[in-house]
Parts: structure tokens; sequence; C-alpha cells
């Protein structure tokens, strides 16, 4: 799963990375512990004056269907799995053609302890040249009819789901990949170039084959993640700085 991670890119870096426009009024708020229900930038494209475009939106984190009765429903969904992300309700729509990039400078995932009283231990997962991760996503657009007769409030919410994979062996002949395969069952899936390219084209309906060609360029890109365990501090949303990535051992060094 993916619950935790890092955006701490300016605006016009992310702009550049994902080769993609954006509002000249567009903020991002640096964070370095991004939790689901928190609003992120996602990347998508979409015609704008008949041509299209890619662009950055901000979306909530915890995809909310056009059918829900109230946000609620997107607490639960900030995850995708790619095996049922076609059929199930929540998703099956967005699969379709509301497919997005979701960035990333790094996630954060937890250990789960040898012995019953052990505790989790959390890692910070990143691209080991400091690049971006773009992250496979879908969104969605839900109307909050309570919010239509209230001058000054949006009518419209946009949210996004990040779509996992099952994580590779523990066995697995990469070191990096074995760790990732132990460290946690499933992997938030990141896209190549050629995926990303294919993923965002909101013309291309064919959900199965964009799922299937995420899926198997993942391991390759992952292959070139670092690992490193970090304090526990970053389990409590509340604590949100650039500390919560160093190493364990030089927070506490003099």
């Amino acid at each position: 799963m993916c619950g935790r991670y890092v955006m701490a890119r300016a605006i016009g870096d992310l702009v550049a990375l994902a080769e993609a426009e954006a509002d000249e009024n567009l903020e991002l708020r640096q964070s370095w512990n991004v939790a689901p229900t928190t609003d992120v930038p996602i990347v998508l494209e979409r015609l704008v004056d008949d041509k299209m475009t890619r662009r950055i939106e901000v979306a909530r984190w915890g995809l909310i269907p056009g059918w829900a009765k109230d946000p609620s429903v997107g607490v639960r969904a900030f995850n995708a799995r790619s095996e049922t992300i076609i059929e199930k309700p929540t998703f099956r729509s967005a699969i379709k053609s509301k497919r997005c990039a979701v960035p990333v400078d790094g996630y954060y995932e937890w250990l789960k302890p040898d012995t019953p009283k052990g505790k989790k231990r959390p890692f910070y997962i990143h691209p080991a040249d400091d690049s971006m991760i773009f992250f496979a996503g879908i969104y969605e657009w839900w109307k909050d009819k309570s919010a239509e007769a209230v001058e000054g409030e949006e009518a419209w919410v946009l949210s996004c789901s990040i779509m996992t994979m099952a994580s590779p062996s523990a066995d697995d002949a990469d070191p990096v990949l074995a760790e990732l395969g132990n460290l946690h069952d499933r992997l938030p899936v990141p896209l190549g170039a050629e995926a990303m390219n294919e993923w965002l084209n909101p013309a291309n309906k064919d959900a199965v084959a964009l799922v299937e060609l995420a899926t198997s360029q993942a391991f390759e890109v992952a292959s070139g993640w670092n690992l490193r365990e970090v304090d526990p501090a970053v389990g409590n949303v509340r604590n949100n700085s650039p500390e919560l990535i160093e190493p364990l051992q030089s927070l506490f060094s003099e």
C-alpha cells in the first residue's frame, strides 16, 4: 500500500519534470508527510481549446466516485489494487479514461515487527538519483450538492487514488527489489516513461492493456530506488519537516 509520501518540489520544478502546464496562481505546499484526504498535485491530460494538454491539477487524495452520496467513500479509497481496479465499482469508471500520474519525491512504508510486542519500523523509499517518481493514478470529479447553494464554495471536488500491485519477491536477485519485497507485500506502481505517456492518454480506453503495461515496467523503475530507515515520528501526521526523511541514526548524532 501507499499511505504516506513526500511531495516537496516547487511548482516550477514539477512543471518542468512533468512537462506539463499549470495555472499561474497554483500554489503547492511542501509536505514531508502527505496523508490521505490531503490535497495533492496530480498530472493529467485533457482537451483545452480543442488541444490535448498535459496539466497539473490539485486533487483530494482518496477517490470519490461520481455516484457517492458523500465524500466519506474517499477515506478508504486512497489506493486501488491493480488486480481489481477494472472491476471494482469505485474505480472501474475512472480507469477507462480518467487516469493521472501522482508525483512524489518518495514514500514511506512500515516494516512489521518480528515479535508480537515489537514496533513497526518506518522506511523512506526514494529514487537513488533523487529524481521524481510518478505513480499510476486515477481521478474522478464528484459533485457536492450541499455546496451548490453556498456562495464561495466549490460544488465540484477532484479526487484521486494511487494504484498498487504485488511487491517483488523477497528472494528477488535484485537487492533493491528483494528489500521492497521484504518490507511490504504491496507496491505503489511507478510509471516508466513509455507507460506514463500511454497511461495519461484519455483517448486510450483499453484499461486492461494499460494496467498490464504499467505493472510490467514497475519493477524496472523500482530497482533504481533506495530504502532507509527513518524516525518513527513520521507516524504522526502532525509532524512535517525535512528531518523526517533523514536516516534514523543521524537524528541522534551530535
